[in-house]
């Protein structure tokens, strides 16, 4: 069967600017006007008009659903294609939208945020509000932190041209980006950025060194421009944080991620008193590199030779397929849909954006995943995890609409638990090789320095460019210092000496997103609560998985300590949980080290 690399989108709207489309567009715009007119008209709630208040909820949650569709499908369509004008023109006429949906939700904040405790359960206890208490209840919490009306207003509608404008300026100028690839062979290619990653993940590092050092020098060309977008959001960030009355960065990224910042500070606690697991992962891959040490471009590479049958996209979708079956019957067949029904994009073309994401309407009750496959194991993971993403929407769609809109944190959970399966999967397969064995042990663990190390790097870095921009902008000299020192902080001497790379910051998108801030911890949050639920499937089985399934089920509807509270019975913002995870993952890192010995062993002899 051919394994379709492209997807389709007809099911979002027939043709991109046909007349559903249009028509669409012109109903979600005269149906905004009208419920923010309405909104604006209503009275603070109070125990008289709590029934006028639940359906403002219920239209405002509608609103939201239509605009995620738009928003969706015009991700999809400039993801794929960056050269086209004319989606550039429609994901800046969705900024507008946005802002006005900012708007109507500012109203909906003024309504809640002075009621009494007696109005507002009175709120909720409406029949229309079931399985809607959480959502309510954080817009209540944001309310507290809130300009007036008129000046969210006014910030919603500079914020087009503003804030999501430096957004925007990111993925144009990164889309269109490509270096001079010069191969082992002396020929010489021009590259899409979008492939570099793929590149440094090459098992010749020659390759890599040549992705890494020849892309460096065009973001080192770009770095004003991307040290001024960096700053230009940053600095919108802290001037919007000083008038909504919110004291510190990360407050906001927080509450987005519906987590305490108790149970954050225990995770990054727990993760720089084990910092020599992760590290100890890197010195055998130094080991088996040859090298005291790694460069950057090293810490995704694979060590051992890959003798697996060759990795095709067909493969691909066979080695993640099977995985899926032997584990988790029901995510199997799930991914056979997304296959069947063309979901997934992995084309490698020109224009294309760099990195991978998931996507999905809660109009059509379908997922897609967006990547571009570059024929390495990498890429295989990839799309594993990002078929637990789609799963997890899946699973929601039942649910209304509110209830389906889960923070990043629990998002990123799922992904990583996709990714567990399938190097189980991978691994149990009976008539691999040793060295094949070998191989996919080492792969198994490849990923534990990227989010024990390589994450904390980002939100070190990342927290300390926030403190420094407080008091003004930020010169790029200062911010290549600062990521410096955040990777030889936390990667000790597994990294070289002068092999760090100054422009990672410039080269991660996650960086420049405009409407979330920290986009970084979650995955570590993700990986290591993921660990913890894998642990529970390995010890449990099958009659582990309607426990996740209830855990996935929860994630819309209450902060990340509850969900785990209640489908798991432990205290997220104990640091002994999370070193519970982190310890784990040691038999795995055994593994790997019998295998570097016995493969050191072997050259010496």
């Amino acid at each position: 069967m051919t394994i379709p690399t492209t997807w389709t989108l007809e099911s979002y709207f027939p043709e991109f600017d046909g007349p559903e489309h249009r028509a669409f567009l012109v109903a979600l715009k005269q149906d905004l006007a009208a419920e923010l007119a309405t909104t604006t008209e209503l009275a603070p709630l109070d125990a008289d008009n709590a029934s006028a208040w639940v359906e403002r909820f219920l239209v405002w949650e509608d609103l939201g659903a239509r605009l995620e569709h738009l928003t969706s499908y015009l991700e999809c369509l400039g993801s794929a294609d960056t050269a086209s004008e004319a989606y550039q023109s429609a994901e800046a006429a969705l900024d507008a939208q946005s802002a006005e949906f900012d708007k109507l939700e500012t109203q909906l904040l003024r309504g809640f945020r002075d009621a009494s405790d007696a109005t507002w359960s009175a709120f909720l206890a409406d029949d229309r509000m079931v399985d809607a208490t959480h959502t309510a209840t954080r817009l209540r919490e944001t309310a507290q932190f809130q300009m007036d009306a008129t000046a969210e207003a006014l910030a919603s509608d500079l914020g087009v041209d503003g804030i999501s404008a430096w957004g925007r300026l990111y993925d144009t100028v990164t889309g269109k980006m490509s270096f001079t690839m010069t191969w082992p062979d002396g020929r010489a290619d021009e590259v899409p950025m979008s492939q570099r990653r793929s590149l440094l993940t090459d098992a010749d590092r020659r390759v890599r060194a040549a992705a890494f050092h020849e892309g460096n020098k065009v973001w080192a060309a770009t770095e004003d421009t991307m040290a001024a977008t960096l700053n230009a959001l940053a600095g919108t960030r802290h001037t919007l944080y000083a008038r909504r009355g919110q004291d510190h960065f990360l407050n906001a990224p927080l509450h987005d991620s519906a987590v305490s910042r108790e149970t954050l500070d225990a995770m990054f606690n727990a993760i720089a008193a084990n910092y020599e697991t992760p590290r100890r992962i890197l010195r055998l891959n130094a080991q088996l590199q040859g090298t005291s040490a790694l460069a950057w471009y090293d810490q995704d590479a694979p060590q051992l030779r890959n003798t697996l049958p060759a990795l095709d996209w067909p493969r691909a979708v066979e080695l993640v397929r099977s995985s899926f079956g032997s584990a988790y019957p029901k995510l199997h067949d799930y991914f056979n849909t997304m296959i069947e029904r063309r979901w997934i994009e992995s084309e490698k073309r020109p224009h294309k954006r760099a990195g991978a994401f998931a996507t999905g309407s809660p109009l059509t009750c379908e997922e897609r995943i967006y990547m571009t496959f570059g024929n390495t194991m990498s890429d295989v993971t990839t799309l594993a995890h990002e078929a637990g993403h789609t799963w997890h929407s899946h699973l929601l769609t039942n649910q209304r609409p509110c209830a389906r809109d889960y923070p990043m944190t629990l998002a990123e959970t799922a992904s990583t638990f996709a990714e567990n399966i399938l190097s189980g999967g991978l691994l149990a397969q009976p008539d691999l090789a040793p060295d094949q064995r070998a191989y996919l042990i080492e792969q198994s663990v490849s990923h534990t320095p990227s989010y024990l190390l390589n994450i904390p790097v980002r939100f070190l870095f990342e927290s300390r460019f926030y403190e420094e921009r407080r008091s003004g902008t930020v010169p790029v000299s200062r911010i290549k210092q600062l990521m410096v020192e955040a990777q030889r902080e936390v990667f000790g001497d597994t990294l070289a000496e002068g092999e760090e790379d100054p422009w990672f910051w410039a080269s991660k998108l996650h960086f420049f997103i405009s409407d979330l801030s920290f986009y970084n911890f979650p995955y570590t949050f993700g990986f290591l609560l993921s660990q913890a639920l894998y642990q529970e499937f390995q010890r449990e089985g099958a009659a582990f998985l309607p426990r996740y399934e209830t855990f996935l089920g929860l994630t819309g509807r209450a902060t990340c300590e509850e969900v785990v509270q209640q489908s798991l019975g432990r205290d997220l913002r104990d640091p002994a949980f999370w070193a519970e995870a982190i310890r784990g993952l040691e038999p795995k890192i055994a593994d790997y080290a019998a295998i570097v010995a016995e493969h050191t062993n072997r050259k010496s002899t």
